[in-house]
């Protein structure tokens, strides 16, 4: 078949055999979906388009995506887009990708925000501002605030709060955790801090090595310095009736709940993620 004769359907069959040589997980919905961002078409348009001949200028954008994920680059930073708990946010190199792991984190929290009185919500380490913005969004009664080392990351949160319409209940400062004063403020305290054991970064995928902000990923040589951090200071500053929700890498709940214990916190709800591990875990000052 030559070039002028080549379908929709057959660019995206040699596309996946592509992707899948290079040792991409889901090369064929990783095709598609580059497919749909290069010709701006609906799933349903793109099916029906397929047994006819390519748009040479779509062909010619499809390629320049296929270049950059076959260099691992993650799918969600070339769409510039990506979903999380029923939002639909922008996503690239300035903070984390927003997983479906972390909506296990979501539901913990909504299970122990107080169900009345306009709650008050402080997120440390907001990167892209998703789970400030998923809880926000949940429940229409409460304000919240983001707060980040990083500029970009504030940056991207701030535009994922215009973009969600959640801007007049949502604020985002570029600042450490130790530096906040609004601690007692809160009736709920969330954060998923950066806790991958560091000498580990190395061996991560490209797609989070090469790609996610080393920042949001280095959590020390046990990989529970945040942690560490946030307990002794919400120990010392939350107040007594607030809570505190953390998300967790998959083997860190015994870890995370003996240093929350050491510190006078009591264990008040478990989420596990979609694989079936302890993803995040709730606490209160005894």
């Amino acid at each position: 078949m030559s070039a002028a004769q080549e379908t929709y359907a057959t660019l995206l069959q040699q596309a996946a055999r592509r992707l899948k040589a290079a040792g991409l997980d889901r090369p064929a919905s990783d095709a598609r979906r580059l497919l749909r961002t290069a010709t701006g078409l609906s799933g349903l348009d793109l099916i029906r388009i397929e047994p006819t001949p390519v748009d040479p200028h779509h062909a010619v954008q499809f390629e320049t995506l296929m270049a950059r994920r076959l260099h691992h680059e993650p799918l969600a930073h070339i769409t510039g887009r990506t979903d999380f708990y029923g939002l639909n946010l922008c996503c690239d190199g300035r903070a984390l990708i927003p997983r479906s792991d972390s909506e296990c984190v979501i539901d913990l929290a909504l299970s122990v925000l107080p169900a009345q009185g306009a709650p008050r919500i402080l997120d440390l380490g907001t990167g892209s501002g998703c789970l400030l913005l998923a809880l926000l969004d949940q429940r229409p009664d409460a304000t919240g605030t983001g707060i980040d080392l990083s500029p970009q990351a504030i940056s991207l949160a701030r535009d994922n709060a215009r973009r969600t319409g959640l801007s007049e209940r949502a604020s985002f400062q570029p600042r450490g955790w130790a530096a906040l004063d609004d601690w007692s403020d809160a009736d709920l305290i969330l954060s998923n801090p950066p806790y991958i054991v560091r000498s580990l970064l190395p061996a991560l995928a490209p797609e989070v090595r090469i790609y996610d902000p080393t920042l949001a990923l280095d959590g020390g040589p046990d990989g529970l310095v945040a942690y560490r951090d946030i307990i002794a200071l919400a120990r010392r500053r939350m107040s007594p009736t607030a809570r505190l929700v953390f998300e967790i890498g998959y083997d860190q709940d015994r870890a995370v709940s003996a240093l929350l214990e050491a510190a006078g916190f009591d264990i008040i709800g478990r989420r596990q993620d979609l694989g079936g591990h302890d993803r995040a875990i709730a606490a209160r000052r005894s």
